[in-house]
């Protein structure tokens, strides 16, 4: 029940993921040896997921490399939509398994990676291939990779249903030291979808035909293709004092209708050789899917309708603070050095054509009631956390 809905929160906790990419990565050297454990926690909108993450990567004969990862998800939801239809909270698991093998041979670098996704309702399974390729005198890098993914969703209240997922995706990629102290990136990606697309636990709501003060649900019903771009330009500036900003802007838009833009600008402050501190904003606003509405006139009004709130016009602001104190510098028994990192965001959601349809649940004679389609339109705030500790050896 929770997958898709998981997977919307897992991007808010890593909303910044094109961003929090170095721009300048080296493609001509392999990472040092690294194991990193994580402890993640999102709250907000009624719904808390955390959970554990361990990584280890380890390099062999400086040619090759491979790493492995577990990722949980432990997820508690009494969210707006799971009260508007009038389900009980529930709490639910997802573990994630991810296994990656890295080749160097002059200036490039191949990858492979390979990830399982399991909950009691939904399975994923994605194959990645990359590479990497240093020119001009390492000041530039492109990037190339591909991915597939097969998915099945099921549902727990009928054990006969169950739906495959198949998704393409296609990236390039280019970073560029323009200057000692600017480094810059552009990427692009094209995600292709087909399959069953929508939760099956989802429903779009239309008007009470015997009361239109009320509403009535249905299940949602998506198109069966969807294709996404995306292109994103970063840069990160070195200031004179060790410090540095950073800034981008994302771009995003799909056959559905959705166009989303993203904005993004950090400072990283080195205080003492063992502190770091960062500061981020982020800005985000999309605009709603071409079959998206808050409330339908009346059943089946046309082919496909959606009242995911994710699919709605909306915008969110991120603010986001953290610290990382490295220990060990001059190394200790195995370890050459180590870090530890706290950071803690805060992000606000504000809908722009999803209303609050709790308020129209109410008793008719409660002072609250509002009739439907004339409800509050609805915002939360949501506070993240992210705590890890890496380990170079």
């Amino acid at each position: 029940m929770t997958s898709l809905f998981a997977k919307f929160s897992m991007r808010v906790l890593s909303a910044a993921a094109v961003f929090a990419l170095p721009v300048g990565a080296v493609a001509a050297v392999l990472p040092d040896d690294r194991a990193d454990a994580l402890y993640h926690r999102y709250e907000g909108g009624g719904v808390t997921i955390q959970g554990p993450s361990v990584l280890v990567r380890k390099k062999m004969a400086e040619k090759y490399a491979v790493s492995a990862n577990y990722y949980q998800d432990m997820i508690t939801s009494a969210s707006i939509d799971v009260e508007v239809s009038g389900a009980s909270e529930y709490k639910e698991e997802r573990d994630q398994y991810s296994l990656g093998f890295e080749y160097l041979r002059g200036k490039t670098t191949y990858n492979l990676g390979y990830t399982n996704s399991e909950e009691n309702d939904y399975e994923a399974n994605t194959a990645s291939f990359g590479l990497s390729q240093d020119l001009f005198g390492d000041l530039t890098t492109i990037t190339m990779g591909f991915s597939r993914g097969s998915d099945k969703v099921r549902n727990s209240t009928d054990p006969s249903f169950e739906e495959d997922i198949d998704r393409w995706s296609y990236r390039v990629g280019v970073s560029q030291i323009l200057t000692k102290s600017l480094i810059s990136s552009l990427n692009f990606e094209v995600i292709t979808d087909e399959g069953f697309l929508n939760n099956p636990y989802r429903s779009y709501r239309y008007v009470n035909p015997t009361d239109p003060r009320l509403f009535v649900l249905e299940q949602e019903i998506y198109p069966r293709t969807r294709t996404s771009n995306a292109a994103a330009l970063n840069a990160r500036y070195f200031l004179p004092y060790r410090a540095a900003v950073y800034g981008g802007y994302r771009f995003f838009t799909d056959t559905w209708g959705i166009r989303a833009d993203t904005f993004e600008l950090g400072y990283i402050h080195p205080i003492q050789p063992q502190w770091t501190l960062e500061a981020r904003v982020r800005y985000y606003q999309q605009d709603n899917a071409d079959f998206y509405s808050d409330l339908f006139d009346r059943v089946n009004q046309q082919n496909f309708l959606a009242r995911d709130k994710e699919l709605s016009t909306f915008n969110s602001v991120a603010f986001r603070i953290g610290a990382s104190y490295e220990f060990a510098q001059s190394g200790w028994r195995f370890v050459k050095r180590g870090s530890l990192n706290l950071f803690y965001d805060r992000i606000e959601f504000k809908y722009d054509d999803f209303r609050d349809a709790r308020f129209s649940r109410l008793p008719s004679s409660d002072p609250n009631f509002r009739p439907a389609g004339s409800e509050p339109l609805y915002e939360f705030g949501a506070n993240v956390i992210q705590a890890f500790v890496s380990i170079w050896f």
